[in-house]
C-alpha cells in the first residue's frame, strides 16, 4: 500500500510539471499560418494556471491568431521563428477593458491581454505581428463612417490591465492595429530587450504606461508610427510613480518621450536617462498635465536628439477630459512642479511644425503657473532664419485645446526658448547654436520669472 501511495504521488507530481511547462502545439497549434490557432494557444494557457503555472512554448512557427488571454502564472515564450500573427478581421478581437482615448475614440480590443492576472510574462526571440495595415485595409472596405470614428474597432497588439508582477522581455512586437502595449494600472511591471517596429497605422504607440507603478523599462529598441514611449493616467484612481527608464533608442512620428496627454492621475517619482531620440516629426520630450494631474518630481537626464522637430515642448492646461465615464468625474486643473531636465544634446530638424523653428516651449496657463523647473547642460542647435516680423508673434493661450506643438503655431517669437506663466524657471548653461541668422531674440517669458546661470 505505502509503495502504491508513492507511486500514485510520483504521477500526480509528473502529470503538474508536465501541465506546468506546456507546448502549444500538443493543445493543437497548428503554426502553418493558415489554421487559426487562438484557441489551441488559449487551451494551452489555461491548462498551465490550472496547474500552478508555469511556461507555455510557442515553438518555430506562424500562429494566426484572434486574442489570447494571458492568466495567472504563466509566462508565454515565444522561441526564434515563432509568430503569433494577428487576424485581419478586426471583428473577431474583444475587448475586456473599454475606454476613451485622449481624442474621445472607445478603444481596448487587443490580440494578446491579461486583466486582473499575477507573475505573468512574455518572453523570448519571438514576434507578435498585428498585420496592422492589412488590418485597416479590411476594415476600411467594411466600414464607410470617417477614419476618426471607426479606428476604435482595431485592435492593441498588447494589453495589460490592473496585473501584479509583470515581466515583458526580449520580445519583437510589430505592426499594431493600434497602440502596440498598454498597461494601465499594473504594478511591479519589467521590460526589458523589447524591440517594437510598429507604423503604418494612426495611432500607432511604441509603449504606453499608463497609471502604474513601481515600472522598469530598459534596453529597448522602438520605431512607432505615434508616440514611443508615453505615459498616461485615462483614470484618477492611480498615479504613474516610481519609474525608472534607462538605455532606450526611440524613433517616432510623433513624440519620442510623452508624459501626458491623458492625464487625470499623478506624474510622479519618474527617473528617465541614457536615451537616444531620432527622426521625430512632433517632438522630442513632451511633459503635459491637461485633465487635473500633479506632475511633480520628474527627472530626465543624458538624452541625444537628432533630426528632432521641436525638442521639447512643456503645458499645463485645463482641457479636463474624462475618459473612464463611468468612473471619474472631471477634475480641477493639476499643477507642474519640480521637473528637471539635463545633459541633453539636440539636433533640431530644419523642417518642423513651427516655422522658423524653436527649441523649447514653456506654458502654463493664467492663474496656473508651471513652478520649479530645472533645465541644465542643454545644446540645441537650430536652422535659424526668423524674421523680424516673426518676433511681434502673439501665440494663444489655448487654455482647454488639446496640448500639442501646433497648437501654439504656426510661428513663436523666440527661436531658443519661450515660456510663458511660470514660476522659479532656472536656466543654466543653456544654450541655443544657430546655422543662419535669426532676427528673434534667443529667450522670451512672460508672465513669469526666470533665472539664467
Amino acid at each position: 500500500m505505502r509503495k502504491f501511495i508513492v507511486l500514485i504521488l510520483h504521477l500526480a507530481f509528473a502529470l503538474s510539471v508536465n501541465a506546468a511547462d506546456c507546448n502549444v502545439r500538443a493543445f493543437g497549434a497548428k503554426g502553418n499560418g493558415k489554421s487559426i490557432d487562438s484557441k489551441a494557444i488559449q487551451r494551452a494557457i489555461d491548462a498551465c494556471t490550472a496547474s500552478g503555472g508555469g511556461t507555455v512554448t510557442v515553438p518555430a512557427g506562424t500562429y494566426l491568431s484572434a486574442t489570447i488571454m494571458l492568466k495567472d502564472n504563466v509566462t508565454l515564450n515565444l522561441e526564434e521563428g515563432a509568430t503569433i500573427l494577428g487576424v485581419t478581421d478586426y471583428k473577431a478581437y474583444s475587448n475586456p477593458d473599454p475606454f476613451t482615448e485622449g481624442l474621445g475614440i472607445e478603444v481596448g480590443r487587443a490580440l494578446l491581454v491579461a486583466v486582473d492576472a499575477n507573475n505573468i510574462g512574455l518572453t523570448g526571440k519571438g514576434v507578435i505581428d498585428g498585420q496592422g495595415s492589412a488590418l485597416k485595409a479590411r476594415h476600411i472596405a467594411e466600414d464607410n463612417r470617417p477614419e476618426k470614428d471607426r479606428w476604435g474597432l482595431r485592435p492593441f497588439l498588447f494589453r495589460v490591465v490592473r496585473c501584479n508582477g509583470v515581466k515583458v522581455k526580449d520580445v519583437t512586437l510589430k505592426y499594431a492595429g493600434a497602440w502596440t502595449s498598454h498597461y494601465f494600472q499594473c504594478r511591479n511591471l519589467t521590460i526589458e530587450g523589447v524591440k517594437i517596429l510598429s507604423k503604418g497605422v494612426a495611432h500607432n504607440d511604441g509603449i504606453d504606461i499608463d497609471g502604474c507603478r513601481d515600472v522598469s523599462i530598459s534596453n529597448c529598441d522602438i520605431e512607432s508610427g505615434d508616440d514611443a514611449l508615453c505615459f498616461k493616467t485615462t483614470s484618477s484612481k492611480m498615479s504613474c510613480s516610481n519609474i525608472k527608464v534607462s538605455n532606450m533608442r526611440l524613433k517616432s512620428n510623433q513624440a519620442g518621450i510623452k508624459i501626458g496627454t491623458e492625464s487625470m492621475a499623478a506624474f510622479e517619482d519618474i527617473k528617465i536617462s541614457d536615451c537616444y531620440i531620432y527622426d521625430t516629426r512632433n517632438g522630442g520630450i513632451k511633459l503635459f498635465s491637461v485633465d487635473g494631474a500633479h506632475l511633480r518630481n520628474i527627472e530626465i537626464s543624458d538624452i541625444v536628439m537628432d533630426n528632432v522637430r521641436t525638442p521639447m515642448l512643456m503645458r499645463l492646461g485645463a482641457r479636463l477630459n474624462v475618459f473612464r465615464k463611468n468612473e471619474d468625474i472631471r477634475q480641477p486643473v493639476g499643477s507642474f512642479e519640480n521637473v528637471t531636465i539635463r545633459n541633453v544634446v539636440a539636433a533640431a530638424a530644419d523642417t518642423a511644425q513651427l516655422t522658423p523653428p524653436s527649441g523649447i516651449l514653456i506654458t502654463g496657463i493664467p492663474g496656473h503657473c508651471i513652478t520649479n523647473l530645472t533645465l541644465e547642460n542643454i545644446a540645441i542647435t537650430l536652422r535659424g532664419d526668423g524674421g523680424v516680423e516673426d518676433a511681434k508673434v502673439q501665440v494663444p493661450e489655448a487654455i482647454d485645446q488639446y496640448p500639442e506643438v501646433k497648437t501654439f503655431g504656426p510661428t513663436i517669437p523666440a527661436y531658443g526658448l519661450w515660456a510663458r506663466h511660470v514660476r522659479n524657471l532656472t536656466l543654466r548653461n543653456v544654450k541655443f547654436l544657430l546655422k543662419n541668422p535669426d532676427a528673434r531674440p534667443e529667450i522670451i517669458c512672460e508672465d513669469g520669472d526666470i533665472r539664467i546661470y
